[in-house]
């Protein structure tokens, strides 16, 4: 039957693997090498993986070490954590040792499952990076793990926020690094901005292994992380145009697409704007920054939901993850749309950042030699992993049986005949003394559902963007006897519910009840969210029930008009009860499909603009880093600028002049690079004009970004000399606070196709309604 099943998954064009036979031959090696192990004494074992290290950093392939490697990890974490990997925790490390993407399901262990392949792939020096899904579970990870590795003589460390540059230095120098891939990713794109090779944090990267990879690899994929530096503040007072736009009143002055997604100033709204500003026909190209401005105040005041989008914590703005409900560090809106929102809330106005290095994680995971992987949803989006980092899934069953009941989703076709039911289902349930733990799509949901469950008497806990430091504690008491837990998406995600809480002292009694129920309020465009929710509960085969409540009036079904789709016969009346159809579910989970498919086209697309421009990002940082490290000598000066050479070489020493060289080629290249990446966010904001010319605007982009690029080229030589001629160059090298050097400032990471009032990839793509209708037809 897997054998069939895999047949299938292939004709598909997925890359699936279900015959886990080939991993069983090995497996049985590891576990006779590991009975022999059982008789050592603890230096004996000490001393064997000194030997594995030694013939690793002597050149022998690791693949001939594993299952010495492996027996020896499983026998340590059994004497050492109290904890032996189970059989198929084995296979999956396997499995990510060898480049693929072990899914396995929830509460399997996959912390424990990682040490397996980060131990032997560390063997040979180069260093192994575990990329985690937050700060909090890179430290945990790491000081869990960590005398696992420590007592076989690797060193281990973890990267968080707030840490010092020597403090990272020592954390990516260890053997095992624990740390988000955003963290690593900025550290990358600090490095391209070092002037002394004594400021580097990284080394070359080597194996990778990235947990909760769908989140890391799919949903973040297309959100680059950027390195920005001071900009010059806006022309227009933004506080002036969010008053100017908040007087406006919809359907008369705007009106906004079916899906809410754009918003446009009405001919009366536009004459109004028009008056109130004094400045005349405002599409007349002298006033196109200020049109900018007061769309960008529109898009705010209008498209973006306090709550919903994002939070104002401490007098700031923090963003909302659509796929977590979690609060993103350091993340912000681009071209003005976070000032305009920081405008439309009273806040001060953060600086602006002109954008001086970026790469998006997609990009930035192929860096490594190696990429290993593990989730617990990753076959819905097989396709997609393999097409962008030739990731095969590995599917591992779980160590017991999965006995959770996923019961049929209960539709009803408006809010708050939803909203009454939800209540209802929730203080039925927690009556009985049964855990229930409810995901929800929004801060505000989360919110008022628990405001509605404690008017009822329901004492219940809540976990959102307001309050995700709270996250571990709260999520370890999810399961305890009595527990309400409402949160928005993805609770806890890389922290297990245990039953009967923390200590897990009530077990048996909530066995009894049936384990943990999880509920649902919202169906998400991608069904790894809805699957990962459910997997909170049935862990390591403790019972479990997961439900979905949701109704007609719910934003995805709403954004998509997926109740238009449905057949008339079947398109329910408005009623309280429950919605009995089987076609309306069938439809609601066709859209989902199709939603999916559409979101794996957009960040295909992404991809095909993207790659050129990572191609061109290759080729700059190696020239720097080449300069950087002084692995090529410099001759540019002396060749083109030959007398002011010869004139300071009488003055200043030959050492003076090289340093002098590689200062201004490393600042050039950071200030034409920076030109560079404006120029061609100014080329792809306008390339969609070019399709109404019956031009291609994938070609036309590819065309002028290698254009620009070639102009770079030639920019940074020809501004290398033009400093060297004109700057003041002593003994001490060059003055830069004359030359006005301002260096990198904040970090944040941008949304890209995300932007709410329809940015080039928008126009790029086929929307996803039309897709949709055209299903449906």
């Amino acid at each position: 039957m897997n054998r069939l099943r895999q047949l299938f998954h292939r004709f598909r064009g997925r890359s699936v693997e279900l015959d886990l036979k080939p991993y069983r031959k090995t497996l049985s090696e590891i576990s006779t090498r590991e009975r022999a192990m059982e008789a050592l004494g603890d230096l004996q074992l000490v001393s064997l993986s000194t030997t594995l290290i030694t013939r690793a950093r002597d050149g022998a392939a690791v693949d001939d070490l594993l299952v010495e490697a492996f027996a020896l990890v499983r026998e340590t974490s059994r004497r050492v954590l109290g904890l032996r990997p189970f059989d198929v925790q084995m296979i999956a490390g396997i499995a990510m040792h060898q480049a693929k993407l072990a899914e396995m399901q929830t509460g399997e262990g996959k912390t424990l499952a990682a040490v397996l392949p980060a131990y032997l792939n560390a063997l040979p020096g180069r260093g192994v990076h575990v990329l985690t899904f937050n700060d909090y579970l890179a430290h945990r990870d790491a000081e869990w793990m960590g005398p696992v590795y420590r007592f076989l003589g690797l060193t281990v460390g973890s990267v968080g926020q707030g840490m010092n540059a020597a403090e990272r230095q020592r954390a990516y120098a260890a053997d095992v690094t624990y740390v988000t891939a955003k963290e690593a990713g900025f550290d990358y794109l600090r490095d391209h901005l070092c002037l002394d090779r004594g400021g580097l944090v990284h080394r070359p990267f080597h194996f990778v292994i990235a947990d909760e990879a769908d989140s890391i690899l799919i949903d973040e994929a297309r959100i680059p992380l950027v390195i920005a530096g001071d900009a010059a503040p806006p022309d227009e007072n933004p506080y002036h145009m969010a008053e100017i736009v908040r007087g406006l009143t919809r359907g008369v002055d705007f009106d906004t697409d079916e899906y809410s997604r754009n918003v446009n100033l009405t001919e009366p709204g536009l004459d109004r704007v028009e008056a109130t500003l004094g400045c005349g026909n405002l599409h007349d190209s002298a006033n196109l920054r200020l049109l900018t401005e007061l769309n960008l105040a529109l898009q705010a005041e209008v498209l973006l939901r306090r709550d919903v989008d994002y939070i104002v914590s401490d007098g700031m703005i923090e963003l909302v993850d659509e796929f977590t409900g979690r609060v993103v560090e350091n993340r912000r809106w681009p071209y003005g749309l976070q000032t305009a929102v920081e405008a439309k809330e009273g806040l001060e106005l953060q600086p602006d950042g002109l954008i001086r290095g970026s790469v998006t994680l997609q990009h930035f995971v192929q860096l490594y030699a190696k990429v290993g992987a593990m989730t617990a949803t990753a076959r819905s989006a097989a396709e997609e992993l393999s097409e962008f980092y030739d990731l095969t899934v590995v599917v591992i069953p779980p160590n017991r049986p999965c006995i959770r009941i996923d019961h049929p989703d209960v539709v009803f076709t408006h809010k708050e005949a939803k909203h009454r039911a939800l209540i209802r289902e929730v203080a039925d349930v927690h009556a009985t003394g049964r855990p229930i733990l409810v995901g929800t799509s929004s801060v505000q949901e989360s919110e008022q559902l628990a405001a509605a469950l404690r008017k009822t008497g329901v004492a219940c806990a809540v976990l959102n963007a307001r309050n995700d430091e709270l996250e571990a504690g709260i999520i370890a008491q999810a399961g305890a006897l009595g527990a309400v837990t409402i949160s928005t998406n993805m609770a806890g995600r890389g922290t297990d519910i245990h039953l009967g809480g923390a200590q897990e002292r009530d077990y048996d009694r909530v066995v009894a009840l049936g384990g943990l129920y999880v509920v649902g309020t919202n169906r998400h465009e991608s069904r790894r969210i809805d699957d990962q929710l459910r997997g909170r509960a049935g862990r390591q085969g403790d019972p479990g029930a997961s439900r979905f409540i949701i109704s007609l009036e719910d934003d995805l079904i709403e954004r998509y008009g997926v109740v238009g789709l449905i057949p008339p016969p079947h398109r329910p009346p408005r009623q309280d009860d429950p919605v009995g159809d089987p076609a309306v579910s069938r439809e609601i989970a066709r859209a989902q499909r199709i939603i999916e498919s559409q979101n794996h086209d957009i960040r295909r697309t992404l991809r095909r603009y993207s790659s050129l421009v990572e191609e061109q990002r290759k080729v700059i940082h190696q020239r720097r880093q080449d300069v950087l490290l002084e692995e090529t000598p410099l001759r540019l000066l002396l060749t083109e600028a030959p007398q002011r050479y010869a004139r300071l070489r009488s003055t200043v020493s030959e050492a003076v002049l090289r340093r002098v060289e590689r200062q201004l080629t490393l600042f050039h290249i950071d200030e034409c690079w920076t030109e560079h990446l404006a120029r061609i966010a100014h080329i792809r904001e306008g390339i969609h004009l070019l399709s109404i010319g019956g031009h291609r605007p994938l070609d036309e982009f590819h065309k002028m970004v290698a254009r620009a690029f070639r102009d770079l080229l030639r920019k940074i030589d020809d501004q290398i000399i033009e400093t060297f001629q004109s700057a003041e160059i002593t003994a001490d090298g060059i003055d830069w606070d004359k030359k006005g050097r301002r260096g990198p400032g904040a970090t944040w990471t941008y949304l890209v196709d995300d932007n709410p009032f329809g940015n080039w990839l928008e126009r790029a793509c086929k929307g996803v309604r039309e897709q949709l209708r055209d299903n449906s037809d």
